[in-house]
């Protein structure tokens, strides 16, 4: 699919004079509406996956209101009728600094998943970081996606045959980079999951790259100790049908009788993270592809320095959207030190509470190099699809695009820490 270059005037005057027509947007423009929209329209299960939160959610919270401390200060009487919000990383340019963070289990909102979120980045040039624990496998989201920038999000298994053969299958899906999520080595403790008992991995819910890969077929052969048996009950067989209805193939008996969709789930959730990782495991990596490998879950200046003396081409600064340690400091509280202790030896990703334009603009201040959204775009998916997360993506580059204008900027390099308040 090619991209068609984004005008976010136009943009703009489109959504005025449907408005006048008596057409309002797709998808709410405001944050909070949009929110609401679409949690009301989400079941309680992909509420609460979706918009929940470590522990008391004081990380989810400060994500957000760390942003609020910083104040741009617009400048006057600058000429910014040329604006240009284009980037280049790894010898790639992007439309903005705007890109599409992992999130898995998104047939949880809607069917098409993943593909309808790559059919939205690629219709306006976004980088889509594909997730580890998709719905889809990633050469189908690939295939719909022509020759838009797409990254490849790695989860560190049990199994390094795994880890590499998944590498490998993103170079061909045609990914230019390794996106290592360091942060979930275990899951975290997520009150809303837990207080509704679920967890979509049990039901064999995104586990797609897994089921959709030859070394994961060869290795859910073989044997695992046999798993406590619950009770019988309804709900145990309704989550059974749904587990078998999740595995690939058409005939749900002949998968049942296969075992293959139990012996999936019992195989992912044996292997599926390793917390004996450490700086040393990451050469592994390296030997295994020539992309540019970027470390995300970075919170602290020293694993930042670390990354780059490990040779890391890039980080995510990310709590993992306040989903694994309730206290957390927040990915926005956390940029400017490891932003200094950088020092610009290699690009700085941020993802954490990023709700809009302003957002953008602020985190590049303080070092950023482009930053990541989550929530949003699944949002935009819950309520209306591909064409709803094309609206929230269409929504943030014009209100970046305003804010920089009004600001008295006219390009990414200029925005620097001197625009925002002491």
């Amino acid at each position: 699919m090619d991209n068609q270059e984004f005008s976010a005037v136009d943009h703009q005057k489109e959504i005025y004079l449907r408005g006048f027509s008596g057409i309002t947007p797709l998808v709410p423009v405001d944050w909070h509406q949009l929110e609401a929209k679409a949690r009301a329209h989400m079941s309680r299960a992909a509420d609460a996956y979706v918009t929940g939160g470590a522990g008391l959610e004081s990380t989810l919270a400060s994500n957000r209101s760390d942003f609020e401390g910083i104040r741009i200060v617009p400048r006057m009487l600058r000429d910014t009728s040329k604006r240009d919000m284009s980037i280049q990383l790894f010898g790639h340019r992007f439309p903005s600094p705007l890109m599409l963070s992992p999130v898995g289990v998104l047939e949880m909102v809607h069917t098409e998943a993943d593909v309808a979120v790559g059919r939205a980045a690629a219709s306006l040039g976004v980088p889509y970081i594909f997730s580890n624990q998709a719905s889809k496998p990633m050469e189908n989201v690939a295939a719909v996606m022509g020759n838009s920038p797409r990254w490849f999000q790695l989860y560190w298994s049990k199994s390094n045959d795994l880890v590499a053969s998944f590498v490998q299958r993103a170079e061909k899906a045609g990914c230019s980079a390794i996106v290592v999520t360091l942060d979930t080595s275990h899951l975290g403790w997520r009150a809303r999951d837990l207080s509704l008992g679920y967890l979509p991995f049990l039901e064999g819910k995104g586990i797609a790259q897994y089921t959709s890969d030859p070394v994961f077929q060869r290795l859910m052969d073989e044997h695992e100790p046999a798993a406590t048996r619950p009770g019988i009950t309804l709900e145990l067989l309704a989550g059974v049908v749904r587990m078998v209805n999740s595995y690939p193939g058409g005939n749900f008996f002949s998968k049942l009788k296969s075992g293959r969709p139990m012996k999936a789930v019992q195989k992912f959730t044996a292997i599926y993270s390793n917390p004996s990782l450490t700086w040393d495991n990451l050469s592994f990596l390296r030997q295994h592809t020539k992309l540019p490998i970027l470390l995300k879950g970075i919170l602290h200046p020293d694993d930042a320095v670390l990354a780059v003396d490990h040779g890391i081409d890039g980080i995510i600064v990310s709590n993992h959207g306040g989903r694994q340690v309730d206290g957390s400091i927040s990915s926005m509280g956390a940029l400017p030190a490891i932003a200094k202790s950088i020092d610009g030896r290699i690009p700085i990703l941020l993802d954490g509470g990023v709700r809009g334009g302003a957002d953008m603009f602020k985190a590049l201040a303080l070092g950023a190099t482009a930053v990541c959204i989550g929530r949003p775009y699944v949002y935009g998916l819950a309520l209306a699809g591909s064409a709803g997360v094309q609206e929230v993506l269409k929504n943030i580059m014009a209100e970046f695009y305003f804010t920089m204008g009004l600001a008295g900027i006219n390009s990414v390099r200029e925005i620097t820490r001197d625009t925002l308040a002491p």
